[in-house]
């Protein structure tokens, strides 16, 4: 066998996070881990005569990202039904999409936008009217999801889920009425998402085979953010072993794109130390491979301790059986040694359960347990020296980038400056990483993330975070990369570019540590690798891409026509960037295709053949520019 390295990549700018050797210009690969890291003139010699070069051409590379917190198996089983408004920024804009998917999608499927973005994000400030779904959409049934807080359905949405007058209210949910007792269309989550989730799952799903190809695109839209690696924290209405068979399938076929830990999340209120006692004995810790393992449990252990954030009601109060059945599990956990992974919100909710963790920890020590809060938004100086003390960690998100408006109108500017503390988590030396909690809140694009963590600053432009509680670039990027692997206890195999580690890196669009502020949340990858396989390549590498999945499924699928976050912004052949994916062509709405705001007609900003290829993919019988 030879000892020559399958790939180089040289004249690149590397950034490695690897401190005894920060910097390098080449790297060689081989059976997918780093070989060689270091200068060209070294690097080269190593070459034999089936290695494959990659010229860089003096381009920025940087560690794959991973995500800390991604539903990611839910998430692909629906990718391909639903209609993400992430990063659309006007309401116009998102309702003329969704006019357009209404006229292409065949009873009795529904159109969906399920999180991913905020009204904040919007130049009007706020979400369509329930008048204004019916008008775009009177026959086909909408389903809109605003983070934790409420749903938007049409009329013809009530009539495919059943509710009417005599639908009673359901716990911890409301179902707003008008004066005559009918439920209107607007679904408040009082105070947990319940009723949310309940409400989705009563719409059409996709067949096994069109989950499969479902997964395939999620992933792929992940590797042209950039993301190689992410930790799936289980969720609601994601049932196991069931509703894991199409990402097992994939992983049983090698075609996983994105290294995946997956977390355990119990479904069954009162039912959760039944569930975790049985999974302790059919399954394993860390059992699986470099591309899917399991990771332990949560984010959800019991019921009784979930404080799910809608910052525009108060703080819920956890139920007075809370310690007892959180106690329950985690002894489970511990003594079968799986780590786990807690939703917790609020400080007053992560004290409490510190106080079981402690208490446990008298009896088995949690030494040696990668355990950790998700989120802990309003957690405390001394929650976090606890949790020092016990050893644990804690995973941030970029929630607040969504819901920071919402935060500081009910706790004003100063309960916000650091919500969570990244900085003072990082200055006590606690574990710490970051990630999304996409799809059905934030969204899943992790540029979105690292901006908010170095600006402070929601998507909606609010400035939440004073410079000092800011995170430098490096740092940041730190965040997504090297830090996330204590969270799978993957430390030194992935993270950083060094000898050893898989080989897992991206190419971005742009340098992220010379560009402006205001451009990060758009980069995104050309060149993005796991493994030393190309998963991804467009611009300057596109003939490197053999990865692309078959076309999406099904034909109507809305990723067909408006692609993942940020597609509606393309650049062409020089650089220029123009709006492709949501302008009208300009001809009559007769065609009832589109229609909206012809005045906003880009003939003469795009090229005509453009924009008649766009709308004839709509199905537009007029293309006229």
């Amino acid at each position: 066998m030879s000892d020559h390295p399958d790939l180089i990549l040289h004249r690149g700018l590397f950034t490695t996070l690897d401190r005894g050797n920060p910097q390098a210009n080449s790297v060689a690969i081989k059976d997918g881990v780093f070989t060689a890291v270091g200068h060209e003139q070294d690097v080269m010699k190593l070459a034999g005569p089936r290695t494959n070069l990659i010229d860089l051409k003096g381009r920025r590379v940087l560690p794959g990202l991973i995500d800390n917190h991604l539903h990611i198996i839910r998430g692909g089983l629906n990718f391909n039904m639903e209609l993400r408004w992430d990063g659309v920024r006007s309401l116009a804009d998102a309702m003329a999409m969704l006019k357009a998917q209404v006229a292409i999608t065949p009873p009795p499927q529904w159109v969906r936008v399920v999180g991913g973005f905020t009204e904040h994000q919007f130049a009007e400030k706020r979400l369509p009217t329930i008048d204004e779904l019916n008008a775009v959409a009177p026959d086909t049934p909408v389903f809109l999801l605003h983070l934790y807080d409420r749903a938007i359905l049409n009329g013809a949405a009530l009539r495919a889920v059943g509710y009417d007058k005599d639908t009673p209210q359901p716990p911890g949910g409301e179902i707003m009425r008008d004066a005559q007792g009918h439920p209107t269309g607007l679904l408040l989550a009082k105070p947990n998402a319940a009723i949310l989730y309940a409400t989705l799952a009563k719409g059409p799903k996709l067949p096994f085979d069109y989950q499969l190809n479902s997964t395939r695109h999620f992933m792929r839209e992940l590797n042209r953010l950039g993301v190689t690696g992410a930790i799936d924290a289980g969720g609601g209405f994601q049932n196991y072993p069931d509703d894991y068979a199409v990402i097992q399938q994939l992983a049983d076929d090698g075609q996983l794109t994105i290294r995946l830990a997956y977390n355990l999340f119990t479904q069954k209120p009162k039912g959760e130390k039944d569930d975790f006692l049985r999974w302790t004995q059919n399954s394993t810790y860390k059992q699986g491979n470099d591309y899917f393992r399991h990771n332990g449990a949560g984010e959800m252990l019991v019921f009784s301790a979930a404080d799910f954030e809608d910052f525009r009601v108060p703080r819920p109060d956890m139920a007075p059986e809370m310690e007892g059945e959180l106690e329950e599990v985690v002894r489970i956990l511990v003594q079968n040694r799986w780590p786990w992974r807690l939703h917790a919100t609020y400080d007053e909710t992560i004290s409490r359960a510190l106080d079981v963790f402690e208490k446990v920890n008298q009896d088995t020590p949690l030494d040696g347990l990668h355990w950790f809060f998700d989120h802990a938004e309003t957690i405390s100086d001394q929650s976090i020296d606890r949790i020092a003390t016990l050893g644990g960690g804690i995973a941030v998100q970029h929630r607040m980038a969504y819901q920071g408006e919402y935060f500081v109108e009910r706790y004003g500017f100063g309960a916000a400056e650091a919500t969570p503390p990244v900085k003072k988590i990082l200055d006590k030396g606690v574990k710490v990483s970051a990630g999304t909690d996409a799809t059905r809140v934030a969204s899943y694009n992790p540029w979105v993330s690292l901006s908010w963590l170095v600006t402070g600053r929601t998507v909606g432009g609010l400035r939440l975070y004073p410079q000092r509680n800011c995170l430098d670039r490096e740092t940041a990027l730190r965040m997504w990369t090297e830090n996330v692997t204590w969270f799978s206890n993957e430390e030194g195999r992935k993270g950083r570019i060094a000898v050893g580690q898989f080989a897992d890196l991206i190419v971005p669009d742009r340098d992220f540590f010379s560009c402006a502020e205001s451009e990060i949340a758009d980069i995104t990858s050309e060149l993005t690798m796991v493994g030393g396989r190309v998963v991804y390549a467009a611009s300057d590498f596109k003939p490197l891409d053999d990865a692309a999945p078959p076309p999406a499924m099904p034909e109507w699928s809305p990723v067909r026509r408006f692609g993942g976050y940020g597609a509606w912004l393309e650049k062409d052949d020089h650089g220029a960037v123009r709006a492709q994916a949501i302008q009208t062509c300009g001809c009559a709405s007769a065609c009832g295709v589109h229609g909206h705001d012809h005045a906003r007609a880009w003939s003469g900003k795009i090229p005509a053949a453009d924009l008649k290829s766009f709308w004839g993919a709509l199905g537009c019988a007029c293309w006229a520019v």
